[in-house]
């Protein structure tokens, strides 16, 4: 079945001097509009289009590719404000979507100005709409990421600890202010690396590669210590510089970082003074 606001292979079953039509199952026959008409959309071809509501709500498939897909998030530029319905986005089609007055939350809009919105379908209506209150609408489950993944997130608010991104298919994750480099402006699109996929499903983020890949190994090297040593190790973030280097052949900064990758994955516990292997880990 067709899906509204995304891109779906459909099969040409007709064509007038308006376009081709293709089959949207309970939609019904979809027209493609003559401009966005190839040579490869001959009857009975398979083709990918993306399909949306017209200005008359009545679906309509393009070859064009907007900006994001329902259920994705993108930071998209602000072009018309209508005082009665709300703000209207360029998502790179030529119907513009809509920002309704009651999904702009705390976001600043203005002409000109770009918001980071996700994109869902209209309960009602059946229209697609954007929503900038990204807290309602971040997906829930395990992120489909591995740790030193590459991905493409947005900054959506400050927090204590550094800034609170989605990534681009609605996942939450915390860049942490020590790893973001330059300050992020809200809304803008980063990419980042996957340091860690935490027990709640939420992410740890980081601006460059290099650090997980320093940090990684370092941190099954410290494992690999305390098994030798029966589980527990005298050293800590508190230790002397002098020491850590003796043991580990690292910097002070980088064995912190290996055990705060280790602690938060569950694997070590401080003991105050040195660490030790968590509980689960011994068994």
């Amino acid at each position: 079945m067709a899906l509204i606001g995304r891109h779906n292979r459909l099969r040409v079953v007709g064509e007038d001097h308006h376009g081709v039509y293709v089959h949207g199952d309970a939609y019904g026959n979809i027209l493609v509009p003559r401009r966005y008409v190839t040579p490869e959309m001959r009857l009975g071809a398979l083709i990918e289009v993306f399909v949306y509501l017209d200005s008359k709500d009545r679906p309509v498939a393009t070859t064009e590719t907007p900006l994001v897909e329902v259920g994705g998030f993108a930071s998209l530029k602000v072009v018309a404000i209508d005082d009665g319905v709300g703000a209207f986005l360029d998502w790179g089609l030529a119907k513009d979507l809509l920002l309704p007055f009651r999904e702009q939350g705390n976001a600043e809009v203005r002409v000109g100005r770009r918001v980071l919105v996700t994109v869902l379908a209209d309960e009602i209506s059946g229209r697609l709409v954007a929503s900038a209150r990204i807290n309602r609408h971040l997906r829930s489950g395990r992120p489909p990421y591995e740790s030193g993944e590459e991905l493409k997130a947005f900054v959506y608010a400050r927090t204590p600890l550094g800034f609170a991104c989605v990534t681009e298919d609605g996942y939450a994750g915390l860049l942490y202010g020590s790893e973001a480099g330059a300050p992020p402006e809200l809304g803008e699109p980063l990419r980042v690396h996957v340091s860690l996929v935490r027990p709640d499903n939420k992410l740890d983020l980081r601006r460059d590669a290099s650090g997980y890949q320093r940090v990684a190994p370092l941190a099954e090297q410290i494992l690999a210590a305390l098994r030798a040593s029966g589980g527990a190790l005298p050293l800590d973030d508190s230790s002397p510089p002098e020491e850590i280097r003796e043991h580990f052949g690292a910097s002070k900064k980088a064995f912190k970082q290996a055990l705060g990758a280790l602690l938060r994955e569950g694997k070590i516990v401080f003991t105050r003074p040195g660490v030790a292997l968590s509980e689960a880990r011994r068994i």
